[in-house]
């Protein structure tokens, strides 16, 4: 099994975008031997693209979410012998570098701080 991070935006349809939202959605590969996670991931990506018929907003504008492009792919790490899901089990990671314990402190609360992503 495969954590797959992709990168999607929205697109907004009727008005010049100064900003571009982002999601990052984090899907659970599951592949046979041999089997290319990367083609599964993103297959399930471009299944979340779309306006929702029409309804879809953000920020009051009318957008699209838009598939960008798979950014990593992690091999989950189980801690059971039969690599079967369960908790415990590490599905994703990330590494963040920040500039002190104050921006630590409000990162690890989900408070908003500076991060630099690295990978």
């Amino acid at each position: 099994m495969y954590a797959a991070h992709a990168i999607l935006f929205f697109r907004f349809k009727e008005t010049r975008q100064n900003y571009f939202p982002v999601w990052e959605n984090v899907y659970l590969i599951e592949v046979a031997d041999g089997e290319d996670p990367e083609t599964k991931a993103l297959q399930r990506a471009r299944q979340d693209e779309g306006d929702s018929s029409g309804t879809l907003t953000y920020d009051g504008h009318p957008a699209e979410l838009v598939f960008v492009g798979i950014r990593k792919i992690i091999s989950v790490s189980h801690i059971s012998q039969d690599d079967s899901l369960t908790s415990g089990d590490e599905l994703t990671y990330s590494k963040f570098v920040v500039s002190d314990k104050t921006s630590l402190h409000r990162l690890a609360r989900g408070e908003p701080t500076t991060v630099e992503y690295c990978e």
